[in-house]
């Protein structure tokens, strides 16, 4: 496995591999199960992998948690290695960003509720170090998860929309033995606050339940949720369509449930989609 910090390093060597598939898998480090899910993918699928890891300043609002975010940059190294990965890419802010330089707007509607609406600017800042990321790798596959559902339809429009040459990989949430969603965020949750997070992802498996068995009112089916989620401060439920438009009944393949709730200080996010 190579390593490389240096973005203009990078880019010297990824121009020998012009003939091969490069699959692409960006991270912010402290690699779970969810990563290296993608990871393997990844490898299985393309000539050559490529992981980056990078906090992503731009991305994090003023009071977030960007100075203490997890970081295991050794053992993110020995995971890579195991894994199968080609080309490990650690770069510094400066290697990313400019001064004064171009920025790239998240869309004015769906760019802005939700996630977006609840983290303003997050969107701008992913969407920005997405676009240079994949400039970077000249990925032809990027590999992301579906717990980031959002980021998701959002990345791939922006790909769409810009004509960027990259096919955007979707790929299923994966969680612990409990249920609930891996993330690099669980690291701040104490053991008692990792069982309370469970109810989050039982909530969203209940509420599928209740859709199998013929119930369609978003309306009945997010006061459901909220219930049985009474001691966990929720900041939004809602269902919306692939397109992420809201609505108000549920349509079999093609409603997303999401949820993002706080358990203790840590801000959790969760879905299923239907």
């Amino acid at each position: 496995m190579k390593i490389f910090t240096k973005t203009k390093n990078l880019i010297e060597y990824i121009s020998q591999f012009r003939n091969k598939q490069i699959g692409f898998v960006p991270t912010m480090g402290a690699l779970h199960n969810g990563h290296i899910s993608l990871i393997k993918r990844s490898v299985q699928e393309n000539d050559i992998t490529i992981v980056s890891i990078f906090v992503n300043p731009t991305q994090f609002l003023e009071n977030e948690d960007f100075d203490k975010y997890p970081k295991k940059i050794e053992a993110d190294k020995k995971v890579c290695n195991f894994a199968g990965v080609d080309i490990l890419f650690i770069p510094s802010k400066e290697e990313i960003y400019f001064k004064d330089e171009l920025s790239i707007v998240a869309p004015k509607t769906k760019g802005f509720i939700l996630e977006g609406y609840h983290r303003p600017g997050h969107f701008n800042g992913v969407l920005q170090v997405v676009l240079k990321l994949l400039n970077i790798t000249k990925a032809n596959k990027a590999y992301f998860g579906k717990k980031d559902a959002q980021q998701l339809y959002l990345v791939k429009k922006m790909v769409n929309e810009l004509f960027l040459p990259t096919d955007i990989i979707e790929c299923e949430i994966i969680r612990d033995e409990n249920g609930l969603a891996l993330s690099s965020r669980n690291d701040y949750l104490t053991s008692s606050e990792k069982e309370r997070a469970t109810k989050i992802s039982r909530s969203l498996k209940n509420a599928a339940k209740l859709i199998s068995n013929g119930e369609k009112s978003s309306k009945k089916i997010k006061e459901k949720i909220k219930n049985e989620l009474q001691d966990i401060k929720i900041e939004y439920v809602e269902i919306v369509d692939r397109d992420f438009n809201i609505q108000n009944e549920i349509a079999i393949g093609d409603s997303i449930i999401l949820i993002a709730a706080f358990v203790g200080i840590t801000r959790l996010i969760d879905n299923i989609w239907i």
